[in-house]
């Protein structure tokens, strides 16, 4: 099969100049594990570590950074920024959604989920998490569903989630829907707005430093929550939270909020910045089209993902990729080779060249 390269005329101006705000990393197909950062990310970063080498970083300084972070993430996934929580970890933020859970609710899991959306309900005494295949969890919702929690596009698979059907049956049994937008936001249009809460880490797609992470809430599943990880940034002031026994915390759902890692957030600005004035359903268009000339390329059916996997329960496409320099990823007996932004067609002929003669399948 021959492919040709997108070019400058076949993406928009917008999309053009992300796709050259990254080096030339030809072959890395493992955003699916970690993204990469963009020139502007690593200038930014440089630049603040040599403001507090010299002693001139102040903490507050950072406030308006992540304000404006905020904003600009909720603008990407489509609610207003009074919505959104911050913090570092989805596992964290899953906690706090286990913790407001009654006794004897069900949460509804996804077999093969990534464990950080599925462990925090695990381990919450007095509820019981069930797991089912993706393409049965609309139907597993009933009356004693308390909250559905899911991954958009699952981390092992990229196997994108039937959200209508999810929805409709959550609403039809009065459940709570917590979906998990790692995999996602930043590759696939995300609509935050219609689920009770999402999480996302920002460290792929996003293409973030570790140690930025979202929650987003609605309003009626926020009232069944209690900030009970509530520390000096959920206040309502911030610089007035800092010492007890009063504690005044804020009016919306930055009383979630997490003490933020702030070098973290300095590298996060440009990046997010970046993807919420793109068109991501142009980005998913790229991204999973040359998902499926691989797929085309080594004669296995298309998947229409940004995320293209088959078996290799013994790693042997792994480590032939591997030796040839380029980077993919091994989960649950499956090769992983993920696309995003920096990549064109030939890193589908990159793949297919060293995977020889076991390319057909």
């Amino acid at each position: 099969m021959t492919t040709a390269s997108p070019t400058r005329q076949t993406v928009s101006p917008a999309l053009q100049a992300a796709i050259d705000s990254f080096l030339d990393p030809r072959g890395y197909l493992a955003v699916a594990s970690m993204g990469l950062p963009t020139k502007q990310s690593v200038a930014a970063l440089s630049a603040d570590l040599d403001l507090w080498a010299h002693a001139h970083r102040d903490p507050q300084a950072y406030d308006a950074v992540i304000a404006e972070t905020r904003r600009d993430y909720a603008r990407l996934v489509g609610v207003t920024a009074d919505r959104v929580a911050m913090g570092s970890q989805t596992s964290v933020m899953a906690s706090l959604l286990a913790a407001a859970a009654p006794d004897g609710a069900e949460i509804l899991c996804v077999d093969g989920d990534f464990s950080s959306i599925v462990f925090p309900f695990d381990m919450r005494p007095g509820i019981h998490t069930r797991s089912v295949p993706l393409e049965a969890l609309a139907d597993e919702i009933s009356d004693a569903t308390w909250l559905v929690s899911f991954s958009l596009v699952q981390s092992a698979t990229g196997q994108v989630a039937d959200v209508a059907a999810i929805i409709e049956a959550a609403r039809r049994h009065s459940a709570f829907t917590f979906c998990d937008t790692t995999q996602a936001a930043g590759v696939l249009p995300v609509d935050a707005s219609q689920f009770d809460a999402t999480a996302c880490h920002t460290y792929k797609w996003l293409c973030s430093p570790r140690g930025v992470a979202f929650l987003t809430l609605g309003e009626r599943f926020e009232a069944e929550l209690e900030p009970v990880q509530a520390g000096w940034y959920a206040g309502d002031d911030v610089w007035q939270s800092c010492y007890g026994p009063a504690m005044h915390l804020a009016g919306d759902a930055r009383r979630f909020d997490l003490s933020p890692a702030w070098q973290a957030w300095i590298g996060a600005r440009p990046a997010i910045r970046m993807f919420a004035d793109l068109d991501i359903a142009e980005v998913w268009a790229r991204t999973s089209g040359l998902g499926d000339q691989l797929c085309d390329a080594l004669g296995i059916p298309q998947q229409h993902q940004a995320i293209v996997t088959w078996p290799d329960a013994d790693g042997s496409d792994l480590r032939r990729l591997s030796d040839a320099g380029i980077r993919v990823s091994g989960r649950a007996g499956r090769l992983r080779a993920s696309f995003h932004l920096w990549n064109d067609a030939s890193d589908v002929r990159a793949v297919v060249a060293a995977l020889g003669t076991s390319a057909r399948r």
